[in-house]
């Protein structure tokens, strides 16, 4: 792997040789920190049946809260589009955030000023030591790409978006895209 193109705002998809893995099978990672210090990333599509109502007692809001990976998941976490709305976040990439004030989260929720497609909600998040990644990218644990989406990535079917970029790699990927998740199951 040329870790010079392995920048915050990537994505990094399991290659479908992660197929035990519970945590990372069939997984899309938004990279958001990768330094000589190890990187991390959030899974973008692994629904969990918890929406944000359930875990904050300030909001009626039923927005899904998804898997963002196995550290921390006692803690919430959220990327969003909206910096106008969301003060004090940090700009992953083309124009998706991370972090911010969450009482003006909160409040923007209760007033309707966010939509579905603004924000994501994780209960933990995904991390690799330094060079861990770029090696379980060499032993072909994951693959990489630009995040061809920029910002509407949090619009696409969250079921969906690991077969889409699956099949942006070829012939050698396409052949997974439409095997069952459990290969005993064929």
């Amino acid at each position: 792997m040329n870790d010079a193109k392995m920048k915050i705002g990537n994505l990094i998809i399991a290659d479908a040789n992660i197929l035990n893995d519970l945590n990372f099978n069939r997984s899309v990672i938004l990279l958001t920190e990768h330094s000589s210090n190890g990187s991390l990333g959030f899974i973008l599509n692994k629904k969990l049946n918890i929406k944000l109502k359930d875990i904050i007692l300030d909001t009626d809001c039923n927005f899904s809260i998804f898997y963002g990976g196995p550290v921390e998941p006692e803690n919430l976490y959220f990327i969003h589009t909206k910096p106008e709305i969301i003060p004090n976040s940090i700009e992953i990439s083309d124009g998706i955030f991370w972090g911010g004030d969450f009482n003006k989260i909160i409040e923007s929720l209760n007033n309707n000023q966010l939509k579905k497609s603004d924000i994501r909600f994780f209960l933990g998040y995904t991390g690799w030591d330094f060079e861990q990644l770029k090696n379980e990218i060499d032993t072909n644990s994951w693959l990489f790409k630009t995040n061809i989406f920029t910002n509407s990535i949090l619009k696409k079917v969250p079921s969906n978006l690991w077969k889409e970029l699956m099949m942006t790699f070829g012939n050698k990927q396409i052949i997974w895209c439409n095997a069952p998740e459990d290969p005993v199951l064929n």
